[in-house]
């Protein structure tokens, strides 16, 4: 299987748009995109460019692995699990959270907590400008929601950011129609009417929206980050250097430049960086990273050592026998790595209903809209219903409740 990295997704419905347009790829007898790992496994004869064009096409980023050799290639599979979207989603949300705590003491402060406010703030006109603009910055710090969203909708393919985006969009239009009607009824003296006016304003609700999606998202990256926690620190093991011997000559060489048939020299303390036979030497290797044995394993002369195990006490020198993505650590990282970005059928399940989730939802709540207002509601109570709706609807939930709690079993078995 190929693996690749797929950057831009945000829910179950981009996973799945992927997963669609990678699969019409001639050549491609099976794909399968993790959300958890960003990864894409491939599976048939296909090359990376044609991969690369459908993703891009789909509208997200493509990222090819450097494979010519295994350390960089294990570092590159160690940096795609790297948590690098919690301190950027943390660091979104405080802003978010500062400018939404603002507006709300202005919009609900005075009328639930008889908190004070300026006098200037009881003209109901400088009120809801004043909110226009807090509102207008808590959007701007979470553009991101309504990019992915738009795009994603005009590309006929929804997803989860396309429902925030529509819900803090309807919220913000509707209470900027509000401010005109506020600001016309003031020019013409009809202070009962634009007292009424300010009561419909949902200005904090366009802000709260993204501002609370941005949390779950947030809590969302710090558990992803913590379920890949495991693999990463497997693909750790890996060493990085090794004691070449040439002649009577040794030289310290990245462990990539190891070819079959080296002789190698392991010192006290250090890991065995290749799969290896003892030449010379005897001496005790602790294997507990690759078979959980607590106790070290005496070795001598003839007898095979495993990248990534400890010497413990002799001094050794060996013949590699199997180096780079052959040896046994790497298997392992490669089987793990699999099994990362693959599915069980369970997990196929809940991504065919994520993959329709999202149009459904947005159908729904264009019904409830329609039938408030046919029961006799206002315009009002229809949107803020229909925008319920939306916002409560979360397809991340069930895109990634599954592979969440499969790859916490990866971890607890790597």
């Amino acid at each position: 299987m190929k693996q690749y990295r797929v950057t831009g997704m945000t829910c179950a419905a981009c996973q799945s748009r992927v997963e669609k347009a990678v699969s019409k790829v001639p050549g491609v007898k099976s794909c399968s995109v993790s959300l958890l790992t960003n990864s894409l496994g491939v599976e048939g004869d296909v090359g990376a460019d044609e991969i690369q064009k459908a993703v891009e096409a789909a509208g997200y980023g493509f990222e090819n692995p450097d494979k010519s050799a295994s350390g960089s290639e294990q570092q590159d599979k160690s940096d795609a699990l790297k948590d690098t979207e919690s301190p950027k989603l943390r660091k979104r949300f405080l802003q978010s959270l500062f400018f939404l705590a603002v507006l709300m003491y202005f919009s609900m402060g005075p009328m639930l907590f008889h908190a004070p406010v300026p006098k200037a703030f009881s003209n109901p006109g400088i009120l809801a400008l004043t909110e226009l603009l807090l509102s207008i910055i808590v959007l701007f710090i979470n553009k991101k929601f309504f990019i992915s969203g738009f795009k994603s909708a005009f590309a006929l393919s929804p997803n989860m950011d396309t429902l925030v985006a529509l819900g803090s969009t309807a919220s913000f239009l509707y209470s900027l129609g509000i401010l005109y009607g506020i600001l016309y009824a003031f020019g013409e003296g009809n202070i009962e009417q634009t007292k009424m006016l300010g009561h419909h304003l949902y200005f904090e609700t366009a802000a709260m929206i993204p501002t609370l999606i941005t949390f779950g998202k947030m809590l969302e990256a710090i558990s992803k980050g913590r379920t890949t926690d495991a693999l990463k620190s497997l693909m750790n093991l890996s060493p990085k250097k090794a004691h070449l011997l040439t002649g009577e000559q040794e030289t310290e060489v990245s462990v990539e430049e190891v070819k079959e048939g080296d002789l190698f020299t392991v010192y006290p303390g250090e890991q065995i960086p290749v799969d290896g036979i003892i030449v010379s030497g005897t001496t005790a290797v602790d294997e507990s990273a690759l078979t959980g044995e607590s106790l070290p394993v005496d070795k001598g002369e003839g007898d095979n050592v495993s990248a990534g195990t400890l010497n413990r006490s002799g001094f050794i020198k060996a013949k590699a026998s199997r180096v780079g993505k052959d040896t046994t650590l790497s298997q392992i990282i490669q089987m793990v790595s699999d099994a990362a970005a693959t599915k069980a059928p369970i997990a196929r399940i809940a991504d065919q209903i994520s993959g329709i989730f999202v149009p459904a939802v947005i159908g729904i709540a264009i019904l409830t809209f329609v039938i408030i207002l046919l029961s006799g509601g206002t315009f009002s109570d229809a949107l803020s219903r229909a925008v319920a709706v939306l916002v409560i609807s979360c397809p991340c939930a069930l895109g990634l409740a599954t592979p969440v709690a499969i790859m916490v079993g990866n971890g607890v078995g790597a």
